[in-house]
């Protein structure tokens, strides 16, 4: 099948949004002033305003696009603790006690994003089903083995290994060396999540402002003014919550973050029998590689979610789809003659350390840098920031204070991406 077959009747746009449009918001005058105002309408900064918003301050959001434009509508729906330093790692930087801490935020993050989505009441399709983390070869199956026998005291999870013999009960794949399967990891409809947030911040009173980006940002005493095409805002406190798509509005936090576009496609409609056999226990699957794969199945077992990086610069979805195609095909060669449905993609932000970072600068708070694995980082210190922003004690956490790292001449054009992608997939190339 060429590539023009394959992309018949292809809909450029995510397939979350079959679903759950974006949402249309009133289209409502600017307040002149305002307690909280938020930059960035996705999981951080709905998160933020829920608990400004439900804490008494007067709360508006801005989003330069629709409400969950970016990435919280466009991603694969995986959630999992999401920090990827190692303890040791982080100990050799920070020491051990702030590694403990800082790993235990990453698992408080799932256990807290489960919580929420069961007592709001948010209908998205959540699930405790797993995750089966594969090795893309003998080593890293060593070195995963490893890791899950000698978890930190206080660190540990709940997992177990899967050998290259046991895989096919994962997995309908033979390209692996066998895996681990991390048992809490869940799965979760993206925009079926953001759009009940959504809702539970409109609830609270909060204002929700789409496309309308905010231009500028200026001090004018103890208030800050946003400027916008629709007016100007004083506002008491400020967050930014704008991740991969953070720009000149913020030059200090776009100097720290890398934006790296993250590509989906979705295929067309699969027999049960072929989807029961693809994903036996309908686990979330990603693998070792440092240019990783992440896929499951769609929440309704009819379809392939598979994503990851095909270039090594930014691409159009017309181009990046039959490059995915052509990968999953590499794990499930029955999937060579199925169409692709859906391409899209979106941007997430890597940090130079591997870390999301929490703190203030220039009396804003901020938010960023889940390195794309935020589903439940970002909803979890997008609260802790509100926290913060609320004065309450229990918003601190183990990243507070953490040094934002940035290279010289690095000012958000990440121009090292493409040869870095070029030595990582030359390095993920090699048998061990």
């Amino acid at each position: 099948m060429n590539n023009s077959e394959l992309m018949d009747g292809c809909t450029l746009a995510p397939y979350w949004w079959d679903d759950v449009p974006r949402p249309h918001l009133p289209d409502a005058p600017l307040p002149p002033t305002i307690d909280v105002a938020v930059v960035g309408a996705g999981y951080t900064g709905l998160h933020a305003a829920l608990q400004t918003a439900r804490g008494g301050r007067s709360t508006l959001v801005f989003d330069a696009e629709d409400a969950g434009w970016g990435c919280s509508s466009r991603n694969g729906g995986q959630v999992s603790t999401s920090i990827k330093p190692t303890f040791d790692q982080l100990a050799r930087r920070h020491g051990p006690q702030r590694a403990f801490d800082i790993l235990k935020e990453g698992q408080r993050s799932l256990a807290w994003i489960a919580e929420f989505v069961r007592t709001e009441g948010i209908d998205c399709n959540f699930g405790q089903v797993g995750r089966f983390h594969a090795a893309h070869n003998a080593a890293q199956y060593e070195a995963l083995t490893a890791r899950i026998t000698s978890q930190p005291k206080g660190l540990e999870v709940d997992a177990f290994a899967v050998s290259r013999a046991e895989q096919r009960q994962e997995l309908g794949s033979d390209l692996y060396w066998g895996g681990v399967v991390y048992t809490q990891h869940c799965s979760v409809h993206p925009a079926r999540y953001h759009q009940g947030l959504l809702e539970r911040v409109l609830s609270a009173g909060a204002q929700v402002v789409a496309r309308c980006p905010v231009q500028a940002i200026t001090r004018e005493g103890a208030l800050f003014r946003l400027s916008t095409p629709k007016g100007t805002v004083l506002a008491r406190n400020v967050v930014i919550a704008t991740n991969g798509y953070t720009g000149k509005l913020t030059p200090w936090l776009q100097r720290r973050v890398i934006p790296i576009g993250s590509y989906m496609i979705a295929t067309e409609p699969l027999p049960q029998a072929l989807m029961d056999r693809l994903f036996p226990t309908n686990r979330i699957v990603s693998d070792t590689r440092k240019v990783v794969y992440y896929y499951r199945s769609s929440p309704d077992r009819r379809s392939v979610l598979f994503g990851g990086r095909v270039s090594h610069r930014e691409t159009d979805p017309r181009i990046s789809g039959p490059k995915l195609h052509a990968d999953l095909v590499q794990l499930f060669p029955d999937l060579e003659n199925t169409r692709i449905s859906h391409s899209w993609c979106g941007f997430v932000a890597y940090t130079f350390d591997e870390l999301m970072h929490v703190g203030q600068h220039d009396g804003m708070h901020y938010a960023m840098g889940y390195c794309g694995a935020g589903v439940g980082t970002s909803s979890y210190f997008g609260m802790r920031l509100g926290q913060q922003v609320l004065g309450l004690n229990e918003g601190a956490t183990a990243l507070d204070g953490l040094a934002f790292e940035t290279r010289p001449l690095y000012t958000g054009n990440p121009w090292f991406l493409a040869p870095s992608v070029a030595y990582y997939r030359w390095r993920d190339s090699r048998p061990v």
